[in-house]
């Protein structure tokens, strides 16, 4: 598991309030100390068998001679489930969708139907959500939206999102935006601040394909763009599905992380990129009722290490 660097959290949406600007570079690999915990605003054997005599070698049948496929060694896809099982019980919830670009293996696990709060994973719609207006408008950024989303995904800040939010349409633009990215209605027609918006894990992997892959309606420059700022996060906010990459694999990413005032409890979501083994990979995790900010980034991490090893064949 990767380390991570240490990281000043407050509580609301996730802002860092770092002084220090975005510097944008392509993905690279994480070596970060894991983050410390918020401050005060953090919640409260078998015996041996003997074999058989071995039948003679003329008569002998392969091993699974006679076997469904289930019952000789099982699929990448069931082999990573059986793993996360193996993991145990855990406070809150989660779900978990990982892609394999590289096999064509995907698998999901958990509440994967179930809607959570976004927190600050919606800032890369919001500037997916830009990028395609400014596609429309048939000019690049501006310098001041470059700073923006610098600013946005980079730092996490939150001014910076809700003055490209206001930019992009508010709800009705994103709405819009959404629509041709291929989004579900679970993502569609809500009230309130960005951060809270519901969200599925199956909508952030579908967000990872139109960033990470050509089935986009995104151009090839605004994809580049966009993985680039993921691929240059703060040092201190690279946790998370980064644990996932192989030592010297690269990632890109966004965290999100939220203390909900009516439970105490977390929100703790990462969703982006690895590379592990040989493979490129999509992974999104969603997590919340975490008893401590630590606690979401422990379960996010550990089930996403988990789920790719898994479905890599890297046991």
């Amino acid at each position: 598991m990767k380390r991570r660097r240490t990281l000043l959290v407050l509580p609301l949406l996730g802002v860092v309030l770092a002084a220090a600007s975005c510097v944008l570079a392509p993905d690279r690999s994480a070596a970060a100390p894991r983050p410390a915990p918020p401050g005060p605003t953090a919640p409260p054997v078998t015996a041996p068998v003997r074999p058989a005599p071995l039948a003679p070698a003329a008569t002998a049948p392969p091993p699974s001679a006679g076997l469904p496929p289930s019952a000789s060694a099982p699929s990448p896809e069931r082999a990573a489930r059986a793993a996360l099982d193996a993991l145990g019980p855990h406070p809150g919830r989660y779900a978990l969708a990982v892609e394999d670009l590289t096999s064509g293996r995907s698998v999901t696990y958990g509440a994967v139907t179930e809607s959570f709060v976004s927190a600050s994973i919606i800032k890369v719609d919001i500037l997916a959500a830009l990028l395609l207006h400014v596609q429309d408008r048939g000019t690049p950024l501006t310098a001041e939206e470059r700073r923006l989303a610098s600013a946005m995904i980079c730092r996490s800040d939150n001014d910076a999102a809700q003055q490209l939010w206001i930019e992009v349409g508010r709800r009705p633009g994103l709405d819009a935006a959404n629509g041709r990215l291929g989004f579900s209605g679970a993502h569609a027609g809500q009230q309130g601040p960005w951060g809270l918006t519901r969200t599925t894990v199956l909508d952030q992997l579908n967000l990872l394909r139109r960033v990470f892959t050509e089935d986009s309606p995104l151009t090839a420059e605004s994809r580049a763009y966009l993985r680039s700022l993921m691929g240059g996060v703060l040092a201190g906010q690279d946790w998370g599905v980064s644990a996932a990459s192989s030592p010297a694999g690269a990632f890109a990413l966004k965290n999100g992380w939220l203390r909900r005032d009516a439970t105490h409890r977390w929100v703790v979501h990462s969703i982006g990129r690895v590379e592990h083994g040989g493979h490129v990979l999509l992974v999104a995790v969603l997590t919340d009722g975490q008893l401590a900010y630590e606690d979401g980034i422990s379960l996010v991490e550990r089930t996403a290490a988990t789920a790719v090893r898994a479905l890599t064949g890297d046991s």
